[in-house]
């Protein structure tokens, strides 16, 4: 079976192709457009058949060579990167390097064959890059009116001017973001179902929309919670090891971390989050075990919603 595995850096890409006959061809290219063309035409070079294209998903690095291999019909697939450290630790495979790990990739490809990645739209791709970048730059805004309380006196007005132009820029993204979705029919249908949910505002609306938590790239709640990490990790072993359940935490960091907020108002000013808080403090669960429950809950509620095309219905929600 024929697999293309591919160690992605900032700045360029170890690929390994195994061959039918097992035996493998090993390149470095760049990690932009010229050097995805340079890789396909050096995979044609070699065999007549497209192989099956696997990476990690690290960073946000993967992203641009995932696309470009999607949209040419080949099969592309996004795993973990647990999944690959803990393929090295079966194979026992005692060497890291970025031709090791291509080559490992390539073998965990043909072995484990792992499901297909749903490549997003292109409004999709381009709302998820407009809401990354309204974060980073309310960040930065954090960060300066954090600076403006201890600065020089003779510094305070440059800080300010600055904070002041980043109030300008998070309002223009906010609204570039709701331009964007009513543009699109597909992404305007699903906002109207989301903000039927009560606690879910108009910036957890986005981010779930831009990392398209939805039927059409996952096959249930459990798999959309998993991707943002939210999915409950149980450590048992005999009789004496039980560790209690903790959150996996393997998943999307900024998609976890925003629900964080989201999570809170529901639980605190909703009457389907506190009547589900209140389930989970009369069975004994911390605070801290609540709020990523609540976390969770609202992942497979927005999947849930979308998946029935109805709107959000309290009395569904008793568990």
């Amino acid at each position: 079976m024929l697999s293309l595995g591919l160690d992605v850096a900032k700045l360029k890409l170890d690929c390994a192709l195994r061959l039918e006959n097992g035996k493998y061809r090993a390149k470095v290219v760049e990690n932009t457009p010229a050097g995805f063309a340079k890789l396909e035409a050096w995979v044609a070079g070699h065999t007549d058949g497209q192989p099956h294209v696997c990476m990690e998903a690290t960073g946000v690095y993967w992203e641009a060579v995932a696309l470009f291999f999607a949209n040419k019909g080949y099969r592309v697939s996004v795993v973990n990167p647990a999944q690959i450290k803990a393929f090295s630790q079966a194979q026992l495979v005692r060497t890291k390097t970025d031709s090791v790990d291509a080559k490992l990739i390539a073998d965990f490809c043909a072995l484990h064959r792992p499901e297909a990645w749903q490549a997003p739209s292109r409004n999709e791709q381009q709302l998820k890059a407009m809401v990354l970048r309204l974060d980073a730059l309310m960040v930065m805004r954090t960060q300066e009116a954090n600076r403006l309380q201890v600065a020089d006196q003779s510094m305070q007005p440059n800080i300010q001017r600055h904070i002041d132009w980043l109030d300008e820029q998070i309002k223009q993204f906010r609204q570039k973001i709701r331009d964007h979705i009513d543009d699109d029919p597909d992404l305007r249908g699903r906002r109207e179902l989301l903000d039927s949910i009560p606690g879910v505002g108009e910036a957890t609306i986005a981010l779930l929309l831009a990392y398209g938590i939805h039927p059409g790239r996952f096959r249930n709640g459990r798999q959309a919670a998993a991707f943002a990490g939210l999915d409950p990790r149980q450590h048992e072993s005999g009789s004496s090891v039980r560790q209690q359940p903790r959150m996996s935490k393997i998943g999307h960091a900024h998609l976890r971390k925003s629900l964080y907020m989201p999570a809170m108002v529901t639980l605190y000013r909703t009457t389907w989050g506190r009547q589900f808080q209140s389930r989970l403090e009369a069975a004994g669960k911390p605070a801290k075990l609540v709020i990523g429950a609540m976390m969770r809950k609202l992942i497979h509620v927005a999947y849930g919603v979308l998946k029935s095309g109805k709107p959000f219905n309290q009395e569904l929600q008793t568990a």
